[in-house]
């Protein structure tokens, strides 16, 4: 039964996040956010807000006062609890883990 929600969980995350990049008018063309927020915006605020507030996904308005920029990146890069790993690689990682380790 626990895998089964487990599934359902991630399942809808992913469903999620194709629709968070899915196009339209979002503060991701915001010429102004660095790099690491414009690849947050758009792959990661579908769960964990779009302003970091937190949702399916855990609050990350102070992630950088828990968890140095190496951290994020391994949980980036390994998935955490219900979040898959790899939902951004390679260089887009470093910054959005970068760019996170900066929410103090």
């Amino acid at each position: 039964m626990k895998k089964k929600v487990l599934t359902l969980l991630i399942g809808t995350a992913f469903v999620m996040g194709l629709a968070a990049c899915g196009g339209g008018e979002d503060k991701a063309g915001d010429e102004t956010a660095s790099g690491g927020a414009k690849i947050f915006d758009q792959k990661c605020s579908s769960c964990h807000g779009e302003n970091l507030q937190g949702g399916m996904g855990p609050d990350l308005t102070k992630v950088g006062s828990r968890y140095t920029k190496d951290e994020i990146r391994d949980i980036i890069k390994n998935g955490k609890g219900a979040m898959p790993p790899n939902v951004v690689e390679g260089d887009d990682a470093d910054e959005v883990a970068d760019w996170l380790a900066a929410k103090k």
